[in-house]
């Protein structure tokens, strides 16, 4: 058989090309790779320009003190400096006083570390309640981890004051609503007066995830007759998208992310252990179903919130070492809700986990001692005898360990920020009231000074502020 030499040579030829092309193809993606690096980005491109406002060394003696971990010292005095707790003790002996140290005599009173509500949606879902202030839901997808709550917050929300001087809360963590699985960044401020939310960021403070288990996410979603419209429906959403967020880690560590995707960089910030999961959960069986799907995919569960059966599993979350952040008695506002019950905090506290009080709420924020002590009644009358000492840690060392400032804030040790209450009675009692409150050491409520009691533009001439006439 003879053979065309002329096709076998054109073939050839054609092969020679298209060899060629590849090969100038790939030359041309490695320059591409060369110009065009991994992609990088700033981690915190919105970074805290909180300043602390001045204050002066500040001694507190003969007060009842409690010292947010568990401490209580009758008699005892608090040393405040530079912004900073510089000792606690029992005795004036104990501390070097500054000579210009302002003296306070807190006899019959109270000292506490600063409150904070590790459950907030002020700034979010500010004061007027009105629909054009709704910032707190981006309900247009089940997933939303690109969103950030600090985008959302307004400084000038009249709660925040509103909580500073009623509940003496120093810091608080804000979180977007429950209506997603994965709600968003939350943000962790210090409660001072700004004209911006990067003046209120609490510096170092981490960031959190909100996500949401049951009723919320099956609802508003199954609603608009699209996945998720389960319980089961809920799960599957969610690790699949932790499956692309293990993904894109991968190929971010391995440096071949060629775009950004602001979700995922939530999310696997989450895998790397640097933004904390506030999760809202209702009954122990999804918590428990929470855990292991964080064992799957390589996370924490800082706490779960509102947690109306988390008694149901108080040895499993103290192995796991994770919050509860509850409420004193909410419960049968829905299903997922009627098997709370008054004992919640109590059962906790016996089987050892960590119990945090917070609020979901803008009038509930500034009562936080008192519901604290409603717990505390409910777990004495089933029997169980928290000392007011421990309950104080629900409202101070536990919320900071939740949200990840505990190192900074939270009880009263030398070193650590002098976030402080000085309280007209025992803070457990119903006629407990701030008197004064001290944040990074600066006096910034005065029930005696009306200058220092400021609030927000917005309700200026309200009854009883200032000196209406």
């Amino acid at each position: 058989m003879r053979t065309n030499r002329f096709l076998v040579g054109a073939a050839a030829l054609v092969l020679a090309l298209n060899s060629a092309g590849a090969g100038l193809a790939k030359d041309k993606k490695a320059e591409t790779k060369a110009d065009n690096p991994a992609v990088t980005f700033n981690k915190n491109p919105y970074p805290s320009t909180y300043r602390p406002y001045p204050g002066q060394p500040v001694l507190i003696t003969g007060a009842t003190v409690f010292d947010g971990k568990g401490g209580r010292i009758d008699g005892g005095a608090v040393l405040l400096k530079d912004g900073k707790v510089v000792g606690v003790g029992g005795s004036l002996a104990d501390l070097a006083v500054p000579a210009d140290a302002v003296r306070i005599d807190g006899t019959g009173k109270f000292v506490t570390p600063g409150i904070i509500d590790a459950h907030s949606h002020l700034g979010v879902y500010p004061s007027p309640g009105v629909q054009a202030h709704s910032d707190g839901n981006e309900a247009t997808a089940p997933t939303t981890a690109e969103v950030w709550a600090e985008h959302s917050v307004w400084p000038q929300d009249p709660g925040f004051s509103r909580a500073l001087a009623n509940g003496g809360v120093t810091s608080l963590q804000v979180l977007p609503g429950s209506a997603n699985l994965m709600g968003g960044r939350s943000a962790v401020l210090k409660n001072v007066y700004a004209r911006t939310v990067q003046g209120m960021k609490f510096p170092g403070a981490p960031y959190g995830l909100k996500m949401a288990c049951g009723e919320n996410p099956k609802r508003v979603y199954g609603g608009k007759g699209r996945m998720p419209s389960t319980r089961m429906g809920n799960f599957a959403v969610n690790r699949a998208t932790w499956i692309k967020a293990q993904e894109y880690r991968r190929k971010r560590d391995a440096g071949k992310l060629e775009t950004r995707d602001l979700a995922m960089e939530t999310l696997a910030g989450v895998l790397d252990g640097e933004i904390l999961i506030q999760n809202h959960c209702y009954r122990a069986d999804e918590m428990a179903l929470v855990l292991d799907m964080a064992k799957e995919f390589g996370y924490k569960v800082s706490a779960f919130h509102h947690a109306v059966e988390a008694y149901k599993i108080g040895d499993l979350l103290k192995q796991n070492g994770v919050c509860s952040a509850v409420w004193a008695d909410w419960w049968g506002f829905k299903m997922e809700s009627l098997d709370a019950i008054p004992e919640n905090a109590g059962i906790l506290y016996k089987a050892g986990a960590c119990v945090v009080i917070h609020s979901d709420d803008a009038n509930g924020i500034q009562r936080l001692n008192q519901e604290a002590a409603k717990a505390q009644g409910d777990a004495r009358r089933a029997g169980i005898d928290i000392p007011d000492a421990e309950v104080i840690r629900w409202l101070t060392l536990n919320p900071a360990k939740a949200i990840g400032v505990d190192q900074q804030t939270g009880s009263l040790e030398a070193g650590k920020m002098a976030d402080v209450v000085l309280w007209n009675a025992n803070p457990l009692s119903t006629y407990a009231r701030p008197e004064k409150v001290w944040i990074d050491g600066a006096l910034l409520f005065d029930a005696a000074d009306p200058k220092r009691r400021p609030v927000s533009d917005f309700e200026l001439g309200q009854s009883g502020e200032g000196d209406v006439k």
